[in-house]
């Protein structure tokens, strides 16, 4: 199973108070730290490496996960330092922590798909990287992808396109050459992959299970009435 990298370093501004003095990733969902929940559900999947990476509050996080033991993985962490480098600059920084292909996870999403197959399908297409998608017609936000069922043939979070019929699910693989020609320390994951897009390097993956995420308070709800329907 390849590692997976958590984006965990965000401001969460989208949360107002319930953030103010706690990074997003310890939100108190369902009566425990969301991140537990995170962690709980890659070990379920047979994640056995995560590398954290953290900026905001980021102690606050290493003291409550961690080595990864409690989860039965293996928990190393990135730290951002004095500024915020933004979800392509973090991982830009913890590519020597990671073997040449990985995963990546954001810091506030809670997804069930088929992590095993997703890394498999990702191996086997030769691409550089590879996004989940989900097909959304706009439904849980505003749809971004499109996908002909083996390639994201275009990803754009800024245009508003009626035949993007997909948006982004939130797993996706890449290998470390994918991230060779970043412009600066500090940039947005979002343009390695509209440019995998063009190059025609962004192998696709549809999951069915729809995505869940802490971003804003509806997330928040949502995804505490999905743990409750599973206990």
């Amino acid at each position: 199973m390849l590692p997976v990298v958590i984006l965990a370093g965000g401001l969460a501004t989208r949360l107002g108070d319930l953030s103010e003095n706690i990074p997003k990733s310890l939100l108190p969902i369902a009566g425990e730290p969301f991140v537990n929940h995170q962690l709980r559900l890659l070990g379920a999947k047979g994640v056995e490496k995560v590398v954290m990476c953290v900026g905001h509050l980021g102690e606050q996080i290493k003291e409550t996960v961690g080595d990864g033991s409690a989860f039965s993985i293996e928990i190393l962490f990135s730290d951002d330092g004095p500024r915020l480098l933004g979800t392509g600059g973090a991982l830009l920084k913890a590519l020597p922590l990671l073997p040449d292909y990985f995963m990546v996870l954001y810091g506030d999403s809670y997804l069930e798909a088929d992590y095993r197959e997703v890394a498999k399908t990702f191996l086997y297409s030769g691409k550089s990287g590879l996004m989940t998608v989900f097909r959304n017609n706009n439904r849980f936000d505003k749809s971004n992808a499109i996908f002909d069922g083996k390639l994201v043939r275009v990803y754009d979070k800024s245009k508003n396109d009626p035949s993007m019929e997909f948006i982004d699910y939130g797993l996706n693989c890449l290998s470390k050459e994918a991230l060779d020609d970043t412009p600066s320390e500090i940039f947005d994951l979002g343009d390695v992959f509209t440019r995998l897009s063009l190059r025609k390097q962004l192998a696709g993956f549809e999951v069915a299970e729809r995505f869940f995420e802490i971003g804003s308070i509806e997330g928040v709800r949502d995804l505490e009435l999905h743990l409750g329907r599973k206990t």
